[in-house]
């Protein structure tokens, strides 16, 4: 068994740039479709670090006209941000990198599909999606919040990967996480307590995909 990313404090995480997100959680429906459009998430891809349109255009073998349309948009939609503009040629180089390094579209910002999970049954695969959209949408906008305020979002995420012997396993191990879980939430739960506060939690498990290189077997 493998465990992971044990506990998380804080959303968003400083990526060594300032102004620079780690994670971004697109919800507006025109700014999914910004970054959705191929040839504009191949240019943010390459803003990663500062470039103007001459290096994009180089790097991707575009015309640097057609590299400037699409970064207008992309400037438009809030994706990247201007960080320099420096004289070149008699002319002014405006400088351009990436608002964050990774891009999550919400479930939300392209329909509202199976994203409640109280309309989908509790042992469907449709089930887990809509919890796990649920959890794109809430944190996103509570770690938007908190960033304003100057907080942290108290959050806590274990990542584990276990390989079961056989289905018995898997579901002697599942009914005992599931008395674990229930047996922790009735020692700390306390419906009374006036200064305290509501958290969700989201326990799931599902196949893990194939790995690069690894065949079905190997990698599940």
């Amino acid at each position: 068994m493998r465990l992971h990313t044990p506990l998380l404090t804080g959303v968003p995480v400083d990526c060594n740039s300032v102004g620079v997100r780690e994670v971004e959680v697109v919800e507006d429906p025109s700014v999914a479709i910004a970054l959705l459009h191929r040839t504009r998430a191949q240019v943010l891809a390459t803003l990663t670090e500062p470039g103007s349109s001459s290096s994009v255009a180089a790097a991707l073998g575009l015309p640097r006209q057609r590299v400037n349309y699409h970064l207008r948009a992309l400037q438009a939609h809030g994706l990247v941000d201007l960080v320099e503009e420096r004289p070149r040629r008699g002319l002014t180089e405006r400088v351009f990198r990436a608002s964050a390094a990774t891009y999550v579209v919400s479930p939300g910002a392209v329909g509202a599909v199976a994203v409640d999970p109280q309309r989908t049954d509790r042992l469907s695969a449709s089930y887990l999606v809509a919890l796990a959209a649920r959890l794109v949408r809430e944190v996103a906008a509570q770690g938007r919040r908190a960033e304003a305020a100057g907080r942290t979002l108290p959050t806590l995420a274990i990542d584990a990967d276990i390989r079961f012997a056989t289905p018995a396993d898997r579901a002697a191990f599942t009914a005992g996480l599931a008395d674990a879980v229930t047996t922790l939430a009735g020692r700390y739960h306390d419906e009374t307590a006036t200064a305290g506060r509501w958290h969700r939690l989201v326990v799931a498990a599902y196949p893990r995909p194939a790995q690069p290189g690894k065949t079905h077997e190997e990698s599940t």
